[in-house]
């Protein structure tokens, strides 16, 4: 027996000499274990593998196979021992880290040929060892990287899928599986669109795929809508790609759809609305344009001819609202045949809240007629009733006012004011403002019922022409910030006092829009002009 044996090693010899060559150029170790002896023969690779010499290289396959890595050791252990197992495998194949010379644990792939005896008993296995560290390394991080891209697709708020040439899914992230109503992405695999939608849109979407597919055209940002077999629609955003193979052949489609089903509904609710805010604007301006025709017509009314025994009377008026509806407005009221009333108001801000003010002022006025002889009752009664009305209806708002009464029988102005900037008089000691010093004043109109107003009169022979305005002219503004106010009023005045009124008035505007920087009015301007004539 030892004999053959012997004459076994020598022709062994010359073989493994022959494989040796033949693996160099494979970088391959070769290795052979008598498995009743505890020697084993490691060629010069493999022991530059486990970075140790011949003395202490460890034998891998005799227990407790410590070199084997904890978490290896269980496989490597499976696999050896069913390659010793009577009338076993032929081979034994197993990939494992080995732990070197230097302590680092080193991927190798063992391959060996067991070798039986006529009884099935295995004396001999002999087989080749490779460093596939690298190999295993790569896979690992190959396998890193599609283990956090697939958590990327799972997890994005999209859903992602791929279809093959007959638009059955072949892989889908698990938001589109979840979509379709599926516990499992797999559960996906191998159905179609038909089976969850209705017709009028899986066809679509199939006749867009197959384009895709003939013409390598994507189809990006399409927005479609999702019928379902229950009856319910949902809107997607789409894109879809020809997905192609690593040589460039055409294997199907991919797509990224996204939930746009309330971004749609609000949208189409958005534009309801907006119609719907449409018909109420162009009521709304209807209205509007119905308001400013009736407040211009009521501005535009003419003037009173008035005369008596003191002179005759002679009016003018400027009037330019900011905007379509104005909160400043004035009157010229025959209290008498030789008795006139002026009235000048302002009412606080603009727009729609101003101009009901304005309608609720003039509407008050005709309740007043009775007291119109009397500036300081008048101006009571208006404030009575606005005051009256704006606490009824927990409102806040006000207007500032100027009365004044020309009596051409008895040779009288009298006058009151409600806040309101004091008007300009031009008679024969010059120019002079009135009605400016709290004294003169009283509180602004709709602020507090029971309100005094002060009359305050003045001989018809010391004024000439008188000229009321709203405070629109006194706060124009010039580059450096600087207002207009009643001195610059006054010096314009003074200038053209020989001119006709009319000429006065736009003299006036024009100048007041010269000192503004933006060369327009910021505020509604109102101007109302009287004149004496004897």
């Amino acid at each position: 027996m030892n004999e053959d044996r012997d004459e076994f090693q020598d022709r062994d010899a010359v073989k493994l000499e022959r494989l040796e060559l033949a693996l160099k150029a494979s970088n391959e170790g070769i290795w052979d274990w008598w498995t009743d002896r505890r020697e084993i023969y490691y060629s010069r690779r493999i022991l530059e593998f486990l970075e140790c010499g011949k003395k202490r290289a460890p034998h891998l396959f005799l227990a407790p196979h410590d070199s084997i890595h904890p978490d290896d050791r269980r496989a490597f252990e499976m696999a050896l021992t069913q390659a010793m197992q009577d009338s076993g495998p032929e081979t034994l194949a197993v990939d494992t880290r080995v732990r070197t010379g230097g302590g680092d644990w080193r991927w190798l792939r063992i391959r060996g040929t067991v070798v039986r005896n006529r009884d099935g008993k295995v004396y001999r296995i002999a087989g080749s060892m490779i460093d596939i560290s690298r190999r295993k390394q790569a896979e690992a991080q190959v396998e890193e990287e599609r283990y956090l891209l697939r958590q990327l697709i799972d997890h994005i708020p999209l859903q992602v899928y791929f279809k093959d040439l007959a638009s059955r899914f072949v892989m889908a992230n698990q938001g589109m599986a979840e979509w379709m109503g599926l516990g499992a992405a797999s559960d996906l695999t191998g159905r179609h669109d038909r089976d969850f939608f209705g017709e009028e849109h899986w066809k679509p979407a199939e006749e867009d795929e197959l384009r895709i597919i003939r013409s390598g055209e994507p189809v990006t940002g399409k927005l479609e809508q999702e019928t379902w077999h229950e009856g319910e629609a949902t809107w997607v955003l789409t894109s879809k790609f020809p997905w192609r193979d690593r040589h460039g052949h055409v294997k199907g489609t991919f797509g990224v759809s996204s939930d746009v089903t309330t971004l749609v509904t609000a949208q189409r609710e958005a534009t309801e609305l907006a119609g719907e805010l449409r018909s109420k604007n162009e009521a709304y301006e209807e209205e509007l344009h119905l308001a400013r025709e009736i407040q211009q017509a009521l501005t535009d009314r003419g003037f009173p001819v008035m005369a008596g025994a003191h002179g005759r009377l002679s009016f003018g008026s400027r009037y330019i609202p900011i905007s379509g509806l104005a909160g400043d407005f004035f009157e010229v009221l025959q209290v008498g045949p030789d008795c006139a009333g002026i009235l000048i108001c302002d009412v606080m801000g603009h727009g729609v809240r101003s101009a009901l003010i304005v309608a609720m002022l003039r509407g008050l006025l005709e309740t007043q007629r009775s007291r119109a002889a009397e500036p300081g009752a008048f101006l009571e009664g208006l404030n009575e009733g606005l005051a009256s009305i704006l606490q009824r209806a927990g409102t806040t708002m006000f207007a500032t006012a100027f009365y004044g009464v020309i009596d051409l029988g008895k040779g009288t102005f009298q006058y009151a004011c409600a806040g309101h900037p004091g008007p300009v008089i031009e008679g024969p000691d010059g120019i002079r403002q009135i009605a400016t010093t709290r004294a003169e004043k009283g509180p602004g109109l709709g602020l507090l019922r029971g309100s005094k107003f002060p009359t305050l009169d003045l001989p018809l022979t010391a004024l000439r022409r008188i000229i009321l305005f709203t405070d629109g002219v006194l706060e124009a503004e010039n580059r450096e910030g600087e207002p207009f106010f009643e001195k610059r009023l006054m010096e314009i005045i003074a200038a053209r006092g020989g001119e006709p009124l009319e000429a006065v008035l736009d003299g006036i505007l024009s100048s007041v829009l010269a000192f503004s920087e933006n060369l327009q009015f910021d505020d509604d301007v109102c101007l109302l002009a009287m004149e004496v004539s004897r």
